[in-house]
């Protein structure tokens, strides 16, 4: 695998790798001043826990090296000593004139703070989440339900303005439905999935309510939601980071919870890589789209959720148990990742002059990539410098299509080296247009049509080209770009990014999404008072006057973990 030269920048400026910010820095840093400088600054600190090691956790498995160096062993180390820091400063942004960061807040947000809590859904006189999307004009399908995807921007944005007790209940709730008997036709699902929704259902005549869940039954296509495993665990760790109570996720059902989620997905078979098998429509992309396989989304949050993980399963004998299976199979999963499904022109040009039909450990093909498969469009989007994690690897097959959110991810839970982080940020500045264009963010770019669109989608008329999932501006991922950005010393990015949302989103109705090469028109299907395109903007606008809240949702660079090699070299294990 070709490494980058993360030193220099589309531009031609330099940039130093060492010189990215951490997110302990992040914490202590005051970003309104720095708003306008790219170039971030280096703080002396100890270290917290998610920067220690993968190596330095798994020393603490072996009786030979416990006994020769104590203070490594797990017995003796305290995770909650290193993660646990609150971060939870209530966000004036909603209740006072002027922000923190001495900016005035937009006449927009408090517009935004009475749709999202316009959402709440209570069950038995507790908030417990918020419904996909309040549009009362259109039919509501499933859009009167509690997402678990959907609500994670609204439980950050309740996070970051001081108001837990929502994310807690959702937590709690959705934990419970997960021990639920889980059936589609006579198969029944395996015990760890998490619901994709669920519903509160009123009895007026009893005076009672129950809640009615989802877990791939009644979605499109009958598939359950990978996903919502992950994201689970990354709320949680998001939860105990930004409140400092520990005692959530140390509860035993928190603890078992975890544990069926990362069974399911820690499960030996036939799998000859480290990622996970897929089929279309089990994340984000809910519909047919040609994603089946290893979707980048789905293995991203896999990645930070095996992390987040790390950090949240007690020591005893389970949780060591799983802790040890997690930190081999993160090796492994960076190792992959990086290695194979990293693109950069260096890379491109490599795939390009790729030889075929290579046996033995030596291939240099090693998925036996036909070059005369590579997209014209590729060519011409992959900037000098600049790089992504493309869409899916897979005998035979690479997707290059760009995918927004398991790019953000990748940044976000250090799956992406500092160097790969940049390049990433390089790319999304020097295709803006395609990427933003007038509405940010593309889910995926470029759209599908004609021929591959009949066969990737079966015809969707949903997922036209640039509708819906199929090349359509999505506002919910700003608030990954901006975290994404702030990691990575770029606020400026975010800040162009919030500021083109700003001019359409409010006078729209917060739509779900929207249509057209450039996000121009609201989307033909779209829902109005979209709950997370309302949450993703508050998220975003939040993060940037504060940004020590991008801790609840960032992890620290791994030093430990094996870099990618060049593809050039001979490959051996």
């Amino acid at each position: 695998m070709s490494s980058l030269n993360g030193d220099v920048s589309q531009n031609g400026n330099t940039r130093n790798m060492d010189s990215l910010f951490t997110v302990a820095e992040i914490e202590e840093v005051d970003f309104s001043k720095l708003l306008d400088r790219p170039k971030p600054l280096n703080i002396e600190r100890q270290r917290s826990f998610d920067e220690r090691s993968l190596s330095e956790l798994s020393v603490g498995f072996s009786p030979r090296l416990s006994a020769r160096h104590p203070e490594n062993s797990l017995r003796n180390y305290d995770p909650h000593e290193y993660l646990f820091s609150p971060c939870s400063r209530r966000s004036v942004i909603s209740c006072t004139p002027r922000s923190q960061a001495g900016f005035e807040p937009h006449p927009m947000v408090a517009e935004a703070w009475e749709n999202l809590r316009r959402s709440l859904v209570f069950f038995r006189g507790q908030p417990v989440g918020t419904i996909a999307a309040t549009d009362t004009s259109d039919e509501k399908l499933n859009y009167d339900q509690v997402f678990v995807r959907d609500f994670v921007p609204s439980a950050l944005a309740f996070l970051m303005n001081g108001e837990p007790e929502i994310v807690k209940n959702f937590i709690l709730k959705t934990l419970r439905l997960q021990s639920w008997e889980k059936k589609i036709d006579r198969f029944q699902l395996g015990e760890g999935v998490m619901p994709a929704s669920f519903k509160v259902l009123h009895d007026p005549f009893r005076n009672t309510e129950t809640l009615m869940a989802d877990f791939g039954e009644s979605a499109i296509g009958r598939v359950a939601p990978v996903d919502s495993g992950f994201w689970w665990i990354i709320l949680l760790r998001a939860y105990t980071k930004s409140t400092g109570d520990t005692s959530l996720a140390e509860r035993p059902e928190c603890q078992k919870g975890m544990r069926l989620i990362l069974s399911l997905c820690l499960s030996e078979g036939f799998d000859t890589f480290p990622t996970l098998l897929c089929a279309d429509g089990c994340c984000m992309i809910d519909r047919r789209m040609g994603v089946y396989g290893y979707p980048i989304e789905i293995q991203a949050l896999f990645f930070m959720a095996l992390r987040c993980a790390l950090l949240l399963l007690n020591k005893d004998d389970e949780g060591k148990e799983f802790i040890e299976r997690i930190v081999k199979r993160l090796h492994a999963l960076s190792y992959h990742m990086r290695s194979y499904f990293w693109l950069d022109f260096k890379q491109l040009n490599d795939i390009y002059r790729y030889k075929t039909e290579e046996y033995s450990h030596t291939a240099v093909n090693k998925f036996n990539v036909i070059p005369d498969s590579l997209p014209d469009w590729v060519f011409d989007f992959m900037p000098t410098h600049g790089g992504y994690f493309i869409g899916n690897v897979s005998p035979a097959r690479m997707d290059f299509r760009w995918f927004c959110l398991g790019n953000c991810i990748a940044i976000l839970s250090s799956l992406a080296t500092p160097e790969q982080s940049m390049a990433i940020m390089d790319l999304i500045e020097s295709r803006w247009e395609e990427l933003a264009g007038e509405m940010p963010l593309k889910v995926c770019y470029p759209a599908i049509d004609s021929h591959e669109w009949r066969i990737e989608t079966g015809s969707d008329p949903k997922n036209t080209r640039w509708s819906y999932h199929n090349g359509g501006s999505w506002p919910v991922l700003l608030w990954l770009l901006t975290a994404a950005c702030i990691k990575t010393g770029r606020p400026q990015i975010a800040r162009r990014a919030i500021e083109l949302a700003e001019s359409r989103l409010q006078k729209d109705n917060w739509p779900e999404y929207y249509d057209g090469k450039c996000g121009r028109y609201v989307g033909k299907q779209a829902r109005k008072f979209q709950t997370w395109s309302i949450a993703g903007y508050l998220v975003a606008k939040m993060m940037l006057e504060d940004p020590s809240h991008l801790g609840m949702i960032a992890l620290e660079e791994d030093k430990q973990m094996k870099p990618a090699m060049r593809r050039s070299n001979s490959w051996t294990c």
